[in-house]
């Protein structure tokens, strides 16, 4: 078989090569060193929000709980992409068809997680300051535990569906026109219809998407009307820093999103790239700085946890 075509005897390639961000010589060291120093970035962010949720009982509340399913999801699904994407800037990166359909099933999958996960914080807001009499109730433990299985059994079915769909192509094509196993790139590569599988990612995208977008524009729609009836300055402050940060990170997730699966196929792959960069790789960097900056309980937990290690 030769590289860039199957031979007419192989039903589908058996390896892919990932072309990577750029072919552009001059830039690729440049860039891996930009990337690797986002990927340690967004390790160390994430893994201290999930060290300080573990070693501070005061952040055991469902608020904190999500962030640090959040968090965790965050860290998987970066570990899932950025490491193959850095072999790209400094050799041929190839990757095996079984290869390339884990990567694709991990990403969907913690990529579906990141939707419901952001949409239960949100419906966290709306008990914590709509409904605070009830809010111990509404957002017990186990109300709490349910909805994460819930989160899990989404991205599972998800996945599912676009792994099954995916496995049913045949391939012709070997060279992926990007930096990691996604739909978009991989479909090009098909020789045979792909009616079914872009069916599904519009199905599967627009369900995933338009649901928890639907729910989190009523919850802060429900919380601004509530916001806007405190009496008191410092209560709507506070209301507003509380859900600020969140806004901030649902709008930069669903919009790269919804860019990059619910576009017109006219846009180019180098746009399907820089649009992919923003969730997979920028946010989970962002996202520990955008819940943590303002947040004082994270600050009171990091001083307790600092002086704890110092006079270990």
């Amino acid at each position: 078989m030769t590289r860039g075509m199957a031979s007419e005897n192989d039903s589908s390639v058996k390896e892919f090569i990932l072309l990577g961000l750029t072919q552009q010589p001059e830039l690729q060291l440049p860039l891996f060193f930009l990337f690797l120093g986002i990927y340690v970035v967004s390790i160390v962010g994430n893994l201290g929000l999930i060290v300080l949720y573990v070693l501070n009982p005061h952040l055991h509340t469902p608020m904190y709980y999500f962030l640090f399913n959040l968090s965790f999801t965050d860290l998987c699904y970066s570990s899932v992409i950025v490491p193959k994407m850095l072999v790209s800037f400094v050799k041929q990166n190839t990757i095996s068809h079984a290869e390339c359909m884990t990567q694709l099933f991990f990403f969907a999958f913690f990529v579906i997680d990141e939707c419901y996960i952001l949409t239960a914080m949100a419906y966290d807001r709306y008990a914590a300051i709509c409904k605070p009499l009830l809010y111990q109730v509404t957002m017990s433990n186990q109300i709490c535990h349910l909805m994460m299985v819930g989160v899990n059994v989404m991205g599972f079915v998800g996945a599912m569906a676009h792994i099954v769909c995916m496995l049913n192509l045949t391939f012709c094509d070997d060279i992926i026109n990007h930096y990691m196993c996604d739909l978009p790139p991989l479909l090009k590569l098909s020789c045979t219809s792909t009616y079914i599988n872009e069916l599904v990612i519009y199905i599967v995208v627009g369900v995933n998407v338009t649901v928890p977008s639907l729910t989190i524009f009523i919850s802060y729609t429900l919380i601004l009307s509530n916001i806007l009836g405190i009496h008191s300055a410092e209560g709507r402050s506070k209301a507003f820093s509380t859900c600020g940060s969140h806004v901030i990170a649902v709008s930069f997730f669903f919009g790269a999103l919804a860019f990059m699966y619910l576009k017109p196929s006219s846009v180019s792959g180098d746009e399907d790239k820089v649009s992919t960069i923003f969730y997979t790789i920028v946010g989970p960097m962002l996202n520990p700085f955008i819940y943590s900056i303002r947040n004082k309980d994270v600050h009171i937990a990091l001083k307790k946890t600092l002086k704890k290690s110092m006079f270990a």
